[in-house]
């Protein structure tokens, strides 16, 4: 009977150890999801204002070189790439 009584107590205090392990993880995942919801906010915010700059260029005859075009669209597509990377790492 003693022995039992000590096995469970083992076990108890393996379970309690796993458990604080398990609820340090999820606080540093939650605040991992914060940051990254903070991030894909900002980088939301920055690709609607260079959609609106592509649009009002585009309405003002678009008198940008051909670099410079390239290195708008170059931005661009890296937000877009960063926004899909944060929101991908979300759905995990």
């Amino acid at each position: 009977m003693e022995q039992q009584l000590k096995r469970i107590q083992e076990k108890l205090q393996h379970m309690l150890k796993k458990y604080k392990l398990l609820q340090k993880e999820n606080e540093k995942l939650l605040e991992e999801n914060k940051i990254l919801r903070e991030k894909i906010a900002k980088e939301t915010i920055t690709n609607s204002g260079l959609e609106q700059r592509v649009a009002a260029l585009r309405l003002t005859g678009g008198s940008l070189t051909e670099t410079e075009k390239k290195d708008l669209e170059k931005k661009m597509n890296s937000y877009i790439k960063e926004i899909d990377r944060c929101i991908a790492m979300l759905a995990n």
